[in-house]
């Protein structure tokens, strides 16, 4: 298929910096998502200009930026081409194609390949097959609830097949808890800078954010008081371990306070979990310590591979669950049952814990990196965790850094893209440090990052 440049028209994103950088976004970001295919025949340069009212040579950097990053190819009098990439993986010679998200690590010796094809087949060859290759029933298979709820108890949370629903990923979760418990007009706290994908949940059901004040450690808890003092708060969102994007690690006595302040002013906790058994911290959740008023989401997919797709949902009461399923069946319908298949499998014979252990290895392998390149007080993190909050001051831009990595493959986005106080000048990027980049990538990465915040010297930057 050849499309025109009627068919598609490049939408600017002017957090990204340069509208040439920009351009070049939406071209990945459009692959990405579909509406780009390898094959497709971009506009011509000077028919872009004009429909986006530039300059020919702003699109001409735009495309030439493209070709480096291995986006397109270029023929002659022919035009721009979307690329098609080699089925056998990403080659030495073209960086990682960075999608924006946050992604664990694969490590260079890990086994999730073998184990999920070898999973794949005992479920195929079990006597359950049939049933696995089938629809699933609303909120998952009772083997599968029950699955979750061994896994979410084994971290102290008070759970079993009947509050806990499996979704297709975090996401749907978190869609279906705001569905069942938030309307039009509700407010809804959370911190300074918050995961997009809950702000966009938000901005589409008509919630009002209640931005909360701020450290390192994460949310103020009396900034959350003044909050639900000052108007009804219907619910506070947070991920209280290793927060996205800030890397914040609420401790056990905010995590008291909190819920002491959310009981006192009837809120109902929203409690996103992604990364907590990277740590191994010994904190409780929120789940536990309110078990009567948390809805909490925990993913395979943070931790293991996104390929997965497999969250569990943990409902107050059996009713709450019951409409959790229900919902998540008229939206996504189910998770994808051969991938459910094989997580419940892991999660039953231990094979989760060995999994996550070779994550957790490759980000505290990925965390030397870090430590040996960037200055301390250069950057927040988890200990395992796989993403850096890097505040920007002095003469550094987002925009600077976040194209220095593109090229690269290493995602980083500006903190423009998680800002929901107005009020907070503060300015960050987020550079993550998982995904298939092996070491030396990562390594020449982050001397790029510690050049730009670092040794500037007071001098314009040269990159435009």
């Amino acid at each position: 298929m050849q499309i025109t440049s009627q068919k598609w028209l490049p939408e600017i994103d002017p957090a990204l910096g340069p509208v040439y950088l920009a351009i070049c976004a939406a071209i990945g970001r459009d692959l990405e998502q579909g509406k780009l295919a390898p094959g497709d025949r971009l506009p011509p340069q000077r028919e872009l200009a004009e429909a986006l009212g530039i300059d020919t040579g702003t699109v001409t950097r735009a495309y030439a930026e493209a070709r480096r990053q291995g986006l397109i190819d270029a023929e002659g009098r022919r035009g721009s081409f979307v690329r098609n990439r080699p089925a056998g993986g990403i080659s030495s010679e073209v960086a990682p194609f960075d999608t924006g998200m946050n992604l664990p690590p694969v490590p260079a010796a890990g086994t999730f390949a073998r184990r999920f094809a070898q999973g794949l087949q005992q479920v195929l060859d079990g006597p359950a097959a049939a049933n696995r290759l089938q629809y699933q029933p609303a909120g998952g298979a009772p083997e599968d609830r029950v699955a979750g709820a061994l896994w979410l108890r084994a971290s102290g949370i008070e759970a079993n097949e009947d509050n806990v629903v499996v979704t297709s990923g975090a996401q749907t979760a978190l869609h279906a808890v705001a569905s069942a418990i938030l309307q039009p007009g509700d407010a809804v706290c959370t911190g300074a800078f918050v995961y997009p994908g809950w702000t966009a949940i938000c901005r589409r059901l008509g919630m009002t954010i209640v931005p909360l004040t701020g450290d390192e450690e994460g949310i103020d808890p009396d900034a959350f008081e003044r909050a639900c003092t000052a108007q009804p708060i219907r619910a506070l969102y947070l991920v209280p371990e290793n927060d996205n994007p800030t890397t914040g690690t609420l401790s056990r006595q905010r995590r008291e306070r909190i819920v002491e302040i959310a009981r006192r002013h009837d809120v109902l906790l929203i409690e996103d979990d992604p990364y907590s058994r990277l740590d191994r911290t010994d904190i409780p959740a929120l789940a536990a310590l309110a078990p009567e008023r948390t809805w909490h989401v925990a993913s395979l997919s943070k931790l293991i591979s996104p390929a997965l797709r497999v969250a569990y949902l943990r409902a107050p009461l059996l009713r709450d669950a019951m409409r959790l399923a229900t919902d998540t069946h008229e939206t996504t319908i189910m998770p994808p049952p051969l991938n459910m298949a094989v997580c419940t499998q892991w999660l039953v014979d231990g094979t989760w814990a060995t999994l996550v252990g070779e994550v957790r290895e490759e980000c505290l392998a990925r965390q030397a990196i870090v430590a040996s390149t960037l200055p301390s007080g250069a950057y927040r993190t988890a200990p395992a965790g796989y993403h850096l909050w890097i505040p920007l001051g002095g003469e550094t831009r987002a925009h600077e850094l976040v194209s220095a990595m593109r090229p690269l493959g290493i995602s980083a986005v500006s903190s423009e893209h998680f800002r929901v106080d107005p009020a907070c000048q503060r300015h960050a990027v987020r550079l993550s440090i998982g995904g298939s980049v092996d070491h030396p990538r990562l390594h020449r990465a982050l001397e790029t990052v510690d050049a730009l915040l670092h040794h500037r010297d007071g001098r314009a930057s040269p990159m435009v």
